[in-house]
């Protein structure tokens, strides 16, 4: 599994979201709680960037639609949204901030 610096930690504000891009993949860095997640930076309702959209109680709300997916799974949680988006590994080594687009083998 190769993973790929992104960012540092303080990059990302508390309850906030970042976009980074991974491999040309865009991702949307999302600190929430006491974690740091990475989601797919595309709604799977209307193809617009999520990391523009706003962070509360472990999800993240699509501006666009209001559709709120779980930033752990990337489930939607509200409608109108009914397909999860990717999620992709996140790891931390000191400040720096690490995503892989590969999955667990």
């Amino acid at each position: 599994m190769t993973f790929e610096k992104v960012c540092k930690l303080g990059d990302i504000p508390a309850e906030g979201v970042i976009p980074v891009e991974v491999d040309g993949t865009p991702v949307a860095l999302v600190r929430s709680g006491d974690g740091v997640f990475a989601l797919r930076d595309v709604c799977s309702h209307a193809e617009v960037k999520l990391s523009e959209g706003d962070v509360y109680q472990g999800t993240l709300e699509c501006w666009l639609h209001g559709s709120c997916f779980d930033v752990a799974t990337g489930k939607p949680t509200g409608p109108p949204a009914t397909k999860p988006v990717p999620t992709y590994r996140v790891k931390i080594d000191g400040d720096d901030v690490y995503v892989s687009l590969s999955k667990e083998s």
